[in-house]
């Protein structure tokens, strides 16, 4: 708009370079926060289940509202088979891991992840899959070393209070920057129908976690360097307040450990104002536009 008023002739009265001023101001602030917005909702929407999640051998597990999403048919959508998109935003991944040296190659290496998963428990079942100089890494615990973590999972059996615990893992692939790397998600869900010292009597409460992140790391011997757990996706899906990893099971069944992490999202106060100043900026914008226009019909 500004370099429209520059090539046109100025027709308009002298105190034209103050609105148009401000109204550049008041559009930078609402381009700089234009996602703030949705931040400065306290509330989290959670898909509430109805039932309990099937979770071992499950293959959907959606519930809320994503269950209608599943359920409604596919839409038709025109595409080229094996079509090639050049971008620089897109990357050759195949050719990133063919250039690399890492001595497993990554089919190898996913099956390597799934091993150590299932038959070693990422070493509570099997330690000599984890490399001497270990660690574990949650979005708020850790790095914790080999001994603190296998004492730290020691201390909840998550697995006597939920037996039917199901991880739901999906998603592996091996990082091309990282090619000694593999990232996967989970979708965790689970039954309170044990009772234990950390999570109390059973409460029978259906648990579904937000869809979670995690990598396993690996050495050239196959052996786990590093363990990255918990980290939510999508904190606006499942009922555990979009808290993953062992916390959520506190909030799930309602003993939430009593510090900020172990509780849903709040924002600051600090990007709350920032989310009210970018309102008042949109309604300052809208003013101006108006008197803008009032002026160029007269």
């Amino acid at each position: 708009e500004n370099v429209r008023a520059k090539a046109e002739p100025r027709t308009k009265p002298a105190d034209c370079s103050t609105a148009c001023t401000m109204r550049v101001l008041f559009s930078f602030i609402a381009l700089m926060t234009t996602g703030t917005r949705a931040f400065s909702q306290l509330g989290i929407r959670r898909a509430h289940l109805s039932a309990g999640p099937a979770c071992r051998g499950s293959h959907t597990g959606l519930s809320g509202p994503h269950k209608s999403l599943a359920a409604s048919a596919a839409p038709k959508v025109q595409a080229t088979p094996n079509a090639v998109f050049a971008s620089e935003d897109i990357l050759d991944e195949e050719a990133m891991l063919a250039a690399s040296t890492f001595p497993i190659k990554p089919p190898e290496l996913i099956a390597r992840a799934k091993q150590v998963l299932v038959t070693a428990g990422v070493g509570t079942k099997d330690a000599s899959v984890l490399a001497d100089n270990f660690e574990f890494c949650a979005p708020f615990i850790g790095p914790l070393v080999k001994e603190e973590y296998l004492g730290a999972l020691g201390n909840f059996r998550i697995e006597d209070a939920f037996p039917d615990v199901g991880n739901r893992w999906h998603g592996f692939r091996v990082d091309p920057f990282q090619p000694n790397r593999v990232w996967f998600n989970s979708r965790v869900c689970a039954t309170h129908t044990g009772e234990s010292p950390a999570f109390g009597p059973a409460t029978g409460k259906a648990l579904e976690f937000p869809p979670q992140s995690f990598s396993l790391i690996f050495n050239e011997a196959g052996l786990v360097t590093e363990f990255t757990v918990g980290y939510p996706i999508d904190r606006r899906i499942g009922n555990t307040g979009g808290i993953g990893g062992a916390f959520g099971f506190f909030y799930g069944v309602g003993r939430p450990l009593p510090f900020p992490e172990c509780k849903p999202y709040k924002p600051s106060l600090q990007l709350r104002l920032l989310g009210f100043v970018s309102r008042v900026g949109k309604m300052m914008k809208g003013l101006f536009s108006r008197k803008d226009r009032a002026a160029a019909s007269a």
